[in-house]
């Protein structure tokens, strides 16, 4: 199956390579879903009776509906949105760890799972185990389970790295977590509408996501996948629409995680981008990076004085490729392709010094390209030129 090419922006000369932060240009039905829900579904869902704001509750339910088919998941009530996957995972992290605890997390892990623990580690004397990967973000189950202590409550992984692209093991990790009694929270933001998710057949129990990624969604917008037999503690109350007579969050899901007035029209641009990867076939798309990313490493590998973070070419990964050249500074490196090749990419610490500190890059940063549904052979030769220049001139 052909992964369908026509975007939509504003900035035609723009050759885009930052679909790990946000992917870019959205397709054309979800700005045309914002758009309509602005102009004809403005109201609160589940507050009224009237059109409007049961119109507004279909589009919500819609959305469910598409990521429950997307994600695996048995109930789309299970799923609470969110605005981003960073609340999601505070939500999850907070909502379930308890004075005490101990949680195992990996090196490859976010600042937005880093910063909550050792918040928690702080403030609730909560001990944490970081277990180390190999430089290509790969991980030993052995090393592990070492990890796990009759107090451990929870394992925190991402699906795969925000920084090596790298791909854990997520199925085998959650059985281990449930041998020792506890419970598995994935981080599935750059592998969510890249590669498949498969949440029931994998036994998880949280999973947070980012709307504005591989969904394709708006920015705002996200969620959190709690499965049935699990019950947070809300860190966040107020009106629902539902059990409105009592002090207590409302137990009935989603409204007891979702208080207050959601983003409807940014929803309704989610379910849109959603229905767009169904449309393609996720298999069909992750297929289309794997070759693009496989282009890309075997470009890159020809240059000399650069070195490729992450698995080599052929292993698996999702579309994320760093690198770091001799003598040249991340972030320059970044500011040339831009001005100089209308090449937009990322530099930096990418949100995850842990994974920098495997890659041996925490004091330079490292440049991030990322490929997405719409990037094609010749935005990644574009790339590979500007590269091979800027390479060359660095060491008349």
């Amino acid at each position: 199956m052909n992964v369908q090419k026509s975007v939509t922006g504003t900035s035609e000369d723009i050759v885009y390579l930052d679909h790990a932060a946000t992917s870019w240009p959205k397709p054309p039905a979800v700005l045309e879903a914002v758009h309509y829900a602005l102009a004809h579904e403005s109201a609160n869902p589940g507050r009224g009776s009237h059109r409007m704001a049961v119109q507004a509750s279909r589009t919500l339910l819609k959305a469910r509906q598409q990521l429950a088919r997307l994600l695996d998941v048995r109930n789309p009530v299970d799923i609470a949105f969110t605005a981003n996957t960073t609340v999601a995972l505070n939500m999850a992290i907070f909502g379930y760890v308890r004075a005490g605890d101990h949680v195992v997390a990996t090196m490859t892990e976010h600042n937005s799972v880093w910063r909550p623990l050792e918040a928690l580690k702080r403030s609730m004397g909560v001990e944490v185990t970081y277990v180390p990967v190999n430089a290509k973000g790969q991980l030993e189950l052995h090393e592990v389970e070492q990890a796990f202590t009759a107090r451990t409550r929870l394992l925190i992984c991402n699906h795969s790295s925000n920084l090596l692209g790298s791909i854990l093991p997520v199925a085998e990790l959650a059985q281990l977590a449930h041998r020792h009694g506890a419970r598995i929270l994935l981080d599935i933001a750059q592998s969510a509408g890249h590669i498949p998710v498969k949440l029931q057949e994998w036994e998880i129990d949280m999973a947070a996501f980012p709307g504005h990624k591989g969904l394709l969604g708006p920015q705002g917008t996200g969620g959190l996948y709690i499965a049935p037999d699990l019950d947070l503690t809300p860190w966040l109350y107020g009106g629902t629409g539902s059990q409105s007579e009592e002090a207590n969050q409302p137990s009935v899901r989603p409204d007891r995680y979702e208080p207050g007035t959601p983003n409807t029209p940014g929803i309704a641009g989610l379910a849109a981008g959603v229905q767009y990867v169904l449309q393609q076939g996720i298999e069909a798309i992750a297929a289309h990076e794997q070759q693009l990313v496989i282009r890309l490493i075997n470009g890159l590998s020809d240059i000399n004085g650069l070195r490729i973070l992450g698995p080599a070419a052929g292993e698996p990964r999702t579309g994320i490729v760093s690198f770091v050249m001799e003598q040249q500074d991340p972030a320059q490196i970044a500011f040339i392709l831009d001005r100089q090749y209308g090449i937009a990419v990322r530099a930096g610490m990418h949100c995850t010094p842990l994974a920098h500190r495997i890659a041996g890059t925490l004091a330079t940063g490292a440049v991030r390209t990322s490929v997405g549904y719409g990037t094609t052979e010749q935005h990644i030769d574009h790339l590979l030129e500007a590269v091979q220049f800027i390479q060359r001139t660095a060491n008349v």
